[in-house]
């Protein structure tokens, strides 16, 4: 299969980034800055004592791996990527509504139930992003891990585009790819253990699917009146303007 993208849908990725485009820097950038107020307020001061997750055979086998070091840093720029291609308000509202949802049950768990992993006692990588990270995301807030949420919750709707757009097969496949490396990193570079990757994923997978069959979006102005050029339905959602 040929891996370049047609020419309509290059236009199309020039054109959506283009739209709205304020309007998506601002509230990406507002979104993550309140998150994280309340991230980080939980982690500094837990509610409750702090329950230790148990490792699983998976985690003890799993070696630290510095090479995933940028796939888990990248998720800063992936998150960006599905609202980049939207075109219209109330797709954006809807997006940011269920990602809002999320954020939420994330830092409900958190306040309910506050969370560690155990101290990494592996061999101490030199690594400078190694050590940032460290300083920046400390082992609290583990289970559920929103940075698997939010790669699930991404990855969906942004699959979703994709087809609205016509892209090739190959370009869902390397976005499901990029969302398989976050989620591995996080296991790979040791701030989380697999009970939290697993219940991170089942999250951030449940709001993505509400959000694609239930949202303003998904059930009004995503189909073209014409039937003409609309993509396959995803998730029983016929996936069209977005």
């Amino acid at each position: 299969m040929n891996a370049t993208l047609p020419p309509a849908v290059l236009t199309q990725v020039l054109s959506r980034s283009k739209r709205l485009f304020w309007l998506k820097l601002a509230g990406i950038s507002g979104f993550m800055w309140l998150f994280f107020v309340a991230y980080f307020h939980l982690l500094r001061q837990p509610a409750r004592p702090v329950f230790e997750m148990p490792l699983t055979a998976l985690d003890r086998w799993l070696p630290f791996q510095e090479w995933a070091l940028p796939a888990y840093l990248s998720l800063w720029l992936y998150v960006g990527l599905a609202p980049g291609l939207m075109t219209r308000f109330r797709t954006l509202l809807s997006y940011g509504l269920w990602a809002c949802v999320l954020c939420l049950a994330g830092l409900a768990c958190f306040y309910g139930w506050p969370t560690a992993i155990p101290a990494y006692t592996g061999p101490a990588p030199d690594a400078v992003l190694y050590r940032l990270l460290q300083g920046v995301d400390a082992a609290g807030n583990a289970c559920p891990s929103m940075h698997v949420a939010s790669a699930c919750y991404t990855g969906l709707w942004l699959d979703r585009l994709l087809r609205a757009m016509g892209a090739a097969g190959t370009w869902r496949f390397g976005n499901g790819v990029w969302a398989g490396l976050i989620v591995y990193s996080t296991l790979a570079v040791k701030q989380h253990v697999a009970l939290d990757v697993m219940a991170g994923a089942l999250l951030g997978a449940l709001m993505a699917l509400a959000a694609l069959r239930w949202s303003l979006a998904g059930r009004e102005g995503i189909v073209d009146r014409t039937g003409e050029g609309m993509a396959p339905a995803s998730c029983g959602v016929p996936v069209r303007n977005c």
